[in-house]
């Protein structure tokens, strides 16, 4: 391997290195990112350093216990393996990647690169028709969340992360899949469902002690419903909240470290 490298020209060599040091921190490499300014999208030259010296990487990191996986059909690489550390979600970043996950979704069949935009306001928006997200979230956890995502290559924002406005275009990429399984999705359903449904069990008995007293029971907690998020149940079949490194995934592993 010393020898491979001593091959390169300096150059060829420090992108080779700023190459692995991209996939130990972020977990993934796409072949194209967004290109903020100009709005559209742009290749990535840490994905043609992957390409060029794919062989050597895979060696590389099979060394470390990690597995470098090629995704020929949706052009990423990304490390897998019980070499790759592992990285907690909070719930509250768990939830708004799911919640990004149906928006992509719903987005995906739309026209052109505009189908895969969306907004801090459209995500509220979408918690709250849903039943995932029914509260307005903090500076610091939208932060925290955005933060998540843009390291692991899920989004791409144009401005600092402080800097975000309810209006700032947030561009979602593929990577959002290979975090977000099935079984994550259904999983995280139920578990809201049968919360909704034991807050409307609570509310039912809260009214028939209402009634009984002669109090109006309408007044305890207007507009809850047993209905949950329905939009969630139909995207039930796309796709592991997975946990990740501060820069890797655990390939196949459908972890839910927020449940």
């Amino acid at each position: 391997m010393i020898e491979y490298v001593n091959s390169l020209t300096p150059q060829e060599a420090e992108e080779l290195k700023r190459t692995i040091r991209d996939l130990m921190r972020q977990s993934c490499i796409i072949e194209t990112k967004y290109d903020t300014d100009r709005d559209c999208l742009k290749d990535n030259p840490r994905y043609r350093v992957c390409m060029r010296h794919r062989e050597f990487l895979t060696d590389y990191f099979d060394i470390m216990g990690c597995t470098l996986v090629f995704d020929p059909q949706d052009h990423f690489f990304r490390l897998s393996g019980d070499g790759v550390g592992l990285e907690k979600f909070s719930e509250t970043t768990t939830l708004f990647i799911l919640l990004m996950k149906l928006i992509y979704k719903e987005k995906i069949m739309g026209e052109g690169l505009k189908a895969t935009v969306t907004n801090l306001e459209e995500v509220r928006r979408h918690g709250v028709d849903t039943g995932i997200l029914n509260r307005k979230l903090t500076d610091r956890e939208v932060y925290e969340a955005v933060s998540v995502m843009k390291t692991h290559q899920m989004l791409e924002i144009p401005c600092a992360i402080g800097d975000l406005e309810d209006d700032t275009p947030i561009y979602l990429y593929n990577m959002i899949n290979v975090f977000c399984r099935g079984a994550a999705v259904t999983e995280l359903y139920q578990r809201y469902k049968k919360r909704e449904e034991e807050a409307a069990d609570g509310l039912l008995q809260e009214r028939l002690r209402l009634e009984e007293q002669g109090g109006e029971a309408r007044e305890a907690a207007p507009g809850l419903t047993r209905e949950a998020a329905p939009g969630l149940a139909r995207d039930a079949e796309a796709a592991p909240i997975q946990e990740a490194a501060p820069g890797r995934t655990q390939e196949g592993d459908t972890q839910d470290e927020t449940m």
